[in-house]
């Protein structure tokens, strides 16, 4: 194919750009024009990939690291849905009218044929109709597509087969897009507007996953509800995990390890800074016993002060730990459901206790427990008794081993890269409509 200019966009959150990353190279090194529209904490990371740089001008940048400082309001909300209302608003639709001025400026000196972006970049929608430029979204969470067999999106609730449990779910699923997620919808109606753009009678969530040319979700189907109604752009490629040019920070513990029965991995990824959460009851579980070694990665947060308060010799504490490395000597991963980590424990088979609530975890961590990879705790704050049972569960029952190895087994029939390739190529051919680009 004749090489194009390709530009990535993604939201500045580690979740959001990191699982693109491999994408990114790929396409480069087949001979594509590659650049990238993050915010400037990424700056490094992309310079380092060697991938010519956009930072945010107009747009503001909110992420991980300012994330309560930014929008300090948002530590007074505790309820799920009030959560993910906010934040859909606040971190993520209001920014798209930034997006549009920063990516039509760019446009106009680099005027990209593909803008490939993560689910929630909200300027996606935008630009596709005021440049009338292809986009590929990717999936970075579960789908979260509505459909007449499922729950909705957000709630963390299973899917029920019953004849009850399916008018609980048509209810919930009316009572979520035009009640409790309605402001959010007619919020991004609202900037549709703004913008000259028709308005979408569709939820929100949805409007997201069908208007981009093809959706490419991270992940397999056998980690997804069966939906007799999806939709035909969605394309299971695989799990998403960032570039690596191989094990590059070996784990430095293997002969610590071997000296143990068993060993956990723990984390609470990098946007959670509070270690009280998941990392204190989980050492709080374990610091002193002889059978397990404990393995613990802060994101930065708090690392020294936790080794001074748990020097027990099964505890290993650090900043940040190269998971390639540590999951093939793991025997149950800890975490707050972040879905990189999720997707790369599945991809190490390595079964899960998970404690995520927020920021769109619950989604992650229930499936989790729907397919039997791990358990879900169905909590963000839970006791060192809750870790302890719940992993001494997941260690004495051989079907959580079993069920995530069956999912890392399907991991292995998709060639994650070759096929985004396929479906970007075969939307790279389509002829381009005979309406002008607006500069």
């Amino acid at each position: 194919m004749t090489p194009k200019r390709i530009l990535f966009a993604t939201m500045p959150m580690d979740g959001h750009l990191n699982p693109l990353t491999g994408l990114a190279i790929h396409l480069q090194k087949l001979g594509h024009d590659v650049r990238w529209y993050t915010g400037p904490s990424y700056a490094d990371k992309i310079h380092k990939l060697g991938i010519p740089y956009y930072p945010y001008q107009q747009a503001t940048e909110i992420n991980q690291l300012n994330l309560d400082t930014a929008l300090p309001e948002r530590q007074r909300i505790k309820g799920t849905i009030a959560r993910l209302r906010f934040d859909l608003n606040h971190v993520f639709l209001l920014r798209a009218p930034e997006f549009v001025v920063d990516l039509k400026a760019i446009y106009s000196e680099f005027p990209f044929d593909l803008l490939v972006c993560d689910t929630l970049f909200t300027g996606a929608p935008f630009i596709k109709r005021l440049l009338n430029v292809p986009v590929a979204s990717v999936g970075i969470v579960p789908l979260s597509e509505t459909s007449k067999a499922l729950p909705p999106s957000g709630l963390g609730m299973e899917p029920s087969g019953s004849f009850f449990g399916g008018l609980k779910q048509a209810f919930l699923r009316y009572l979520v897009k035009n009640h409790l997620l309605k402001p959010c919808t007619d919020l991004y109606n609202q900037l549709l507007a703004d913008h000259g753009l028709p308005q979408t009678d569709e939820f929100v969530f949805d409007a997201v996953i069908h208007d981009p040319d093809v959706y490419l979700q991270s992940g397999t189907p056998g980690f997804e509800y069966a939906r007799p109604d999806i939709s035909p752009t969605i394309r299971f490629v695989g799990p998403m995990l960032p570039y690596s040019r191989g094990v590059r920070h070996p784990f430095q513990h293997v002969d610590l390890a071997m000296q143990y029965e068993r060993v956990l991995l723990v984390t609470q990824g990098t946007v959670e800074r509070d270690p009280s959460k998941i990392i204190v009851p989980t050492l709080e579980a374990y610091k002193g016993d002889s059978k397990t070694l404990v393995v613990v990665t802060t994101g930065g947060s708090q690392t020294e002060e936790l080794r001074m308060r748990y020097p027990q010799k099964n505890i290993i504490i650090e900043d940040f730990i190269d998971f390639n490395s540590v999951m093939p000597h793991a025997d149950v991963y800890v975490t707050n459901a972040g879905y990189g980590g999720v997707m790369l424990a599945l991809q190490h088979k390595l079964p899960m206790v998970a404690a995520g609530i927020h920021e769109g975890k619950n989604e992650i961590a229930v499936r989790i427990g729907y397919f039997k990879a791990g358990l879900d705790l169905k909590t963000e704050t839970p006791s060192p008794k809750q870790i302890r049972q719940s992993v001494e569960r997941v260690l004495a029952d051989p079907q959580y081993k079993r069920n995530a190895t069956k999912l890392g087994e399907e991991f292995k029939h998709y060639n994650t890269n070759e096929l985004c390739e396929t479906y970007i190529n075969e939307l790279l051919k389509k002829p381009e409509p005979e309406l002008a680009r607006v500069y």
